[in-house]
């Protein structure tokens, strides 16, 4: 079967606290700089320890209409590898054969020159796409009431917020009927409601045959729309394989504690979660009562000035809830973090938890928790899920009628239908 991404051995590697990104100007300087490159042998022997391996030795091939997740940690290289498909950087070993017109939302803006209209950047974009002016036409209106921009079409979008810029950069991305789909996590810019069109808009786009690879931290996104997942770690593929098996490796692997201090990692590690007394699975709640929460997080130095922050969010990435815990004077090892709730009143489906660490500031770990939450108790409100909001409250029904009704002619009343 022809393959729509063919990647070999690619390697992306950068100088820690350099600005080079494989551009235009990085490629002239190369030129500029030739003739001295023999010179400049011996010192970059000793610059080595300045760099860093950002993609090292990465194969994988995609197959057209595959819709593909990428995970891993921050760091892991996600972005790097979106950015080497996209044409926007060069890698430095290896090659990747991209078969197909490539869409890709990587930035805020991206392929957006900020003193163009919104009218004038859509145009721009289709062209670069290879698209006729007719084409684009026929697809301008939907673009724009997709993004709604409407009023601001006609307004250069450096005057733009980021989020107006994301939702007409994922418009044209997606509308200009690109081959291959790539989609970085920026949707979290968005509001929620946008990013329910964007993913409906990508299974859209993949139901029509078309190549997606989507980078995200949210496994709920991932489970909806993607049939397979590739796994990076430090630069590498950890695997590729179905969706549900890799996400389930990928959040036991975050969930993994090695007894040992976060030294291995930095200087804090949050290192897993779960529900204390849990009459299933740990990370399974199935009661409409009172819960405790335990996260554990591993510390290599002292925590002085701290300050812990903690939210739940939905599968939609809607924050339900926050705190905060400040001064708090932690030392080095193995420390448990114990949320106790009177009830945790929300309604069945999957949620996730976000916790960070910062001493005097400094922010040491934020995690997304893995595996996810997962309620599982009796819903309790309204029987169509889009009018039982968020909350699963209990709660008792009575009709108490106080008066008497007045004297009716029965006759006078029509039938029920």
């Amino acid at each position: 079967m022809a393959f729509a991404i063919h990647a070999e051995r690619l390697g992306k590697q950068y100088r820690i606290g350099s600005r080079s990104d494989g551009s235009l100007r990085e490629a002239l300087g190369r030129m500029a700089r030739k003739p001295f490159d023999a010179i400049a042998s011996r010192a970059k022997r000793a610059q080595a320890a300045d760099m860093l391996w950002a993609l090292d030795d990465v194969s994988f091939d995609v197959q057209h209409g595959d819709v593909i997740g990428v995970i891993g940690r921050n760091g892991s290289g996600k972005s790097t590898l979106l950015k080497i498909l996209s044409r926007i950087t060069e890698p430095t070993t290896g090659f990747a054969d991209v078969r197909g017109r490539v869409g890709s939302l990587l930035e805020v803006g991206t392929g957006f020159h900020p003193e163009l209209t919104g009218r004038e950047n859509v145009s721009v974009n289709g062209a670069i796409l290879g698209m006729g002016r007719q084409e684009i036409a026929r697809k301008f209106d939907e673009i724009v009431a997709f993004a709604g921009v409407e009023r601001f079409i006609d307004t250069p979008v450096k005057h733009y917020s980021s989020g107006m810029q994301m939702r007409l950069a994922f418009a044209v991305a997606a509308h200009l009927e690109p081959e291959i789909l790539l989609v970085d996590e920026v949707l979290a810019v968005g509001d929620v409601a946008f990013q329910r069109k964007c993913l409906g808009k990508m299974d859209e786009v993949s139901k029509h045959g078309r190549t997606i690879l989507f980078v995200s931290h949210q496994m709920n996104q991932l489970r909806r729309l993607c049939s397979r997942c590739l796994w990076l770690d430090g630069g590498r593929v950890v695997g590729l394989g179905p969706t549900g098996d890799m996400l389930s490796q990928y959040e036991a692997a975050l969930m993994g504690t090695s007894g040992s201090p976060a030294a291995a990692n930095g200087p804090a590690r949050f290192a897993g979660w779960e529900l204390v007394d849990a009459p299933a699975a740990k990370h399974t709640l199935l009661t409409t009562g009172s819960c405790r929460v335990r996260f554990h997080v591993d510390l290599a130095v002292p925590v002085r000035n701290g300050h812990h922050g903690i939210g739940l969010y939905d599968m939609d990435g809607a924050l339900l809830w926050g705190a905060a815990a400040d001064n708090l004077e932690l030392e080095p090892g193995r420390h448990v973090f114990e949320y106790s709730f009177d009830t945790l009143p929300v309604k069945p489906g999957a949620y996730r938890w976000h916790v960070t660490l910062f001493s005097d500031w400094v922010l040491l770990d934020s995690c997304s928790c893995a595996p996810e939450l997962t309620v599982a108790t009796v819903p309790t409100g309204h029987w169509r899920d889009e009018c039982a909001g968020v909350l699963n409250l209990p709660f008792t029904f009575a009709v108490d009628q106080r008066h008497a009704p007045a004297s009716v002619d029965v006759s006078a009343v029509p039938a029920a239908v």
